[in-house]
């Protein structure tokens, strides 16, 4: 689900990851912040940036039709998401 602000381009999507999903994770007291995501121009780009300044791969970089997805952990652990265009179209792979 996603929340828009109106006259602004800042959203708040809210996820659910049913069992089963490759992002699942039982419920426990403190999970809280499921992570962060930024809209970028380069995916791989930003990914590498991200990577020289300390971040952790979490997810390769994947493609779901028009859109490149990839996770990356910062330094406390949070998950952060960057999308950007797609290279090329492919289907989304199980990283």
């Amino acid at each position: 689900m996603q929340l828009k602000m109106p006259f602004t381009s800042q959203m708040l999507e809210l996820n659910y990851y049913p069992k089963g999903s490759r992002f699942y994770e039982a419920y426990k007291n403190g999970s809280e912040l499921d992570h962060l995501g930024f809209r970028v121009e380069d995916v791989e780009e930003r990914l590498k940036r991200l990577k020289k300044i300390g971040a952790r791969l979490a997810v390769k970089p994947w493609s779901e039709g028009d859109t490149m997805l990839a996770f990356v952990k910062d330094p406390d652990g949070i998950w952060i998401e960057l999308l950007g265009h797609s290279r090329k179209k492919s289907k989304e792979r199980n990283c």
